[in-house]
Parts: structure tokens; C-alpha cells; sequence
């Protein structure tokens, strides 16, 4: 077996949600969340076939995200992950309905922290062990960061 680390190649305004499903129906079923959560959301969407012809499958409502997450997913090539790329939309906005899509069945990220995937790579293929999200910590909230955070969920409007 062998480690490997994949990075996520993303703008730093592009959030993204990494997950893993169980069918090929993913795809649609995944498109299908989005869109009914937030009208005119755009995003991308790949999910890595592991079965059968092994494909990364493809869709979106924004044709640059979908180009990526396409290229992020082939060079993940781990069994039946998926990857969401969003634009003016956060995962705070869709991430409980795309838990409860029957076939997905974990989330490793939601963000739009630089992303590491730790892989393991065997003769059959890959798969997830875990991610790195965003920097190591650094310290303990002051009282100032905690009033900048406050002020800053008020400000783009997830807290009254």
C-alpha cells in the first residue's frame, strides 16, 4: 500500500464538498439536491465511477466548475467519491440535503479552505483515509477574535 496526497485545485472563493456515495445514480440524484435547495446555485459535480467502465461521471449548472471538479475527481481516482464545487453558495446551504440523498454515504469535507486528500493507492485502487482542511491551528481565541467572529456571522447574515 502506498500513501499518497492529492491537492484540490480550486479558486480560493469556490467552496467545495467532499463526500462518498454507493451508485452511479449520484449524479443526478446530487443535482437534483442542489438545484431544488438553492435557486441558481452554480456548481460542478464529479463523482468517480468504481465500477464497470470506471468513469468520472459529470454535471453542474456552471460549465467551468464542471470542468473542474471533473479534473480534481480523475486525479483523485478514489472509488465512489464525489466532489461539489460551488459558487455564490455555501455548503451551510445544501449540506443537509445532500446527506440525506439515499445513496451518500459520508462527507469528508465541507469548506473553502485549501484542501488535501489523503489517499491509500493498492493494486486494486484507491481510497479516502481522510483530508487535511485548511492551515494547522494556530491558538486559542482571544476576546477581540471572538467579537470579529460574531460580527463577521452578522455580517454576511447567518446570525441575527
Amino acid at each position: 500500500m502506498e500513501l499518497v496526497t492529492v491537492k484540490i485545485q480550486k479558486p480560493d472563493e469556490v467552496n467545495l464538498i467532499l463526500g462518498q456515495s454507493h451508485f452511479i445514480k449520484t449524479v443526478e440524484d446530487l443535482h437534483e439536491a442542489l438545484v431544488t435547495s438553492v435557486p441558481g446555485i452554480k456548481f460542478g459535480l464529479a463523482f468517480c465511477e468504481s465500477s464497470g467502465p470506471a468513469l468520472v461521471r459529470a454535471s453542474g449548472t456552471d460549465d467551468e466548475l464542471v470542468e473542474l471538479a471533473k479534473r480534481n475527481a480523475l486525479e483523485l481516482g478514489a472509488g465512489h467519491c464525489f466532489l461539489i464545487l460551488l459558487r455564490n453558495a455555501y455548503p451551510i446551504n445544501v449540506l443537509n440535503t445532500i446527506k440525506q440523498v439515499p445513496e451518500v454515504c459520508h462527507i469528508y469535507c465541507a469548506t473553502a479552505n485549501p484542501v488535501e486528500v489523503v489517499l491509500a493507492e493498492t493494486e486494486q485502487g484507491r481510497g479516502i483515509l481522510g483530508v487535511i482542511d485548511g492551515l494547522r491551528t494556530k491558538g486559542i481565541e482571544t476576546e477581540e477574535d471572538v467579537a470579529k467572529r460574531k460580527e463577521f456571522l452578522r455580517n454576511i447574515g447567518y446570525k441575527l
